[in-house]
């Protein structure tokens, strides 16, 4: 990381207010303090810059777009292919600790345009929709025909999209989560009952949790300018999602702060805001198989009843440890059910 960056942390204007150590309220005064600490004087991103150079990278041309993926092949010529997408505020990092998992699969790791590691995104448009357009291209040109698609957050709503779009192609789905857009258009008389009161709590987290969402998709210019400029926002704003969305100690101050240089290196927070921002439609349902991994610590845990109305749940598989990032969390319970997703592909 270059000198000016760790110079601007140095003199980072301490803020402070009547809540500083109230973590409902945001992150805790002293425990940012403690990361732009480390992140100033001792974090070394040149080592772990090496290690995500070395994973296996390739460039494909998807129509007019440039889609840079990690593109793990399997010793086995005919191995099924599965594609992992990542959601916000990550990245391919998501599934760094699940890769090794896999060796026996051909995987397709996309880094989303206008995340981290993508291609540069100049224009508006880049939706749902579109991505998934992109990434079919992507597994088109790659030469993959037909994959199991595995994702949750902004992943699990391009899935959905894909597997609506190109049900000859993805064989099966892996999801953490339906895409969040549902709760915001079903109707809960439709619902089962147990259904119709996640919508409630999910109604909830909305309006207590939710304001980012809101900022990102209604006035994503203004807030690229305070994230994009300042690294001590940029990790306030994205080190409280990982820490409040995960399980307990699921990342150590050097995995927030790679997550977060991720960001500030390839100046992406502006970009990552598009899929909240362009207008998104999700299919009635989606037909292809379906595994749904619950995690207990994901941030709306869903009852199998409200995701069998928009999708085809084959496998529901609760775990008690892990959350919003279980790739990351629990590597192993997350390939597990990625694999019983790959046997309904089979099928």
């Amino acid at each position: 990381m270059d000198d000016e960056t760790r110079e601007r942390l140095r003199r980072t204007r301490r803020v402070t207010t009547p809540w500083s150590d109230d973590h409902t309220r945001g992150i805790g005064g002293a425990r940012l303090d403690a990361l732009l600490d480390r992140w100033a004087n001792t974090y070394d991103w040149g080592v772990h810059e090496r290690r995500i150079a070395a994973l296996p990278w390739a460039t494909v041309q998807a129509g007019d777009v440039e889609l840079r993926v990690i593109h793990q092949r399997s010793a086995h010529p005919d191995a099924p292919v599965v594609v992992l997408l990542h959601g916000w505020p990550d990245s391919v990092l998501r599934f760094e600790r699940v890769l090794p998992l896999l060796t026996d699969l051909h995987v397709v790791v996309p880094a989303l345009p206008g995340f981290p590691f993508a291609a540069p995104l100049t224009a508006p448009g880049m939706s749902a929709h579109r991505i998934a357009g992109v990434v079919a291209d992507a597994l088109d040109a790659l030469g993959h025909p037909r994959y199991t698609v595995s994702g949750g957050d902004v992943g699990a709503t391009v899935a959905e999209i894909l597997a609506a779009e190109h049900p000859d192609r993805v064989a099966a789905l892996h999801l953490t989560n339906t895409a969040p857009q549902h709760a915001l258009t079903a109707d809960p008389a439709t619902l089962a009952p147990d259904a119709a009161a996640h919508l409630r709590r999910a109604a909830q987290w909305f309006r207590t949790e939710g304001g980012y969402i809101a900022e990102q998709s209604t006035r994503p210019n203004t807030l690229a300018v305070a994230l994009g400029d300042s690294p001590a926002g940029l990790a306030a704003w994205i080190v409280e999602k990982l820490e409040s969305w995960s399980d307990e100690a699921a990342f150590t101050p050097d995995d927030l702060l790679t997550w977060v240089t991720a960001y500030w290196v390839t100046g992406t927070i502006g970009t990552s805001f598009a899929s909240y921002t362009e207008p998104v439609a999700l299919p009635d349902r989606v037909d292809a198989p379906t595994v749904l991994s619950v995690f207990a610590h994901d941030v709306k845990p869903e009852p199998r009843s409200y995701a069998e109305a928009f999708l085809n749940v084959r496998a529901y598989v609760e775990h008690p440890a892990g959350g919003h990032f279980a790739a990351w969390e629990q590597p192993e319970a997350y390939a597990e059910d990625l694999r019983r997703a790959v046997e309904l592909a089979d099928d």
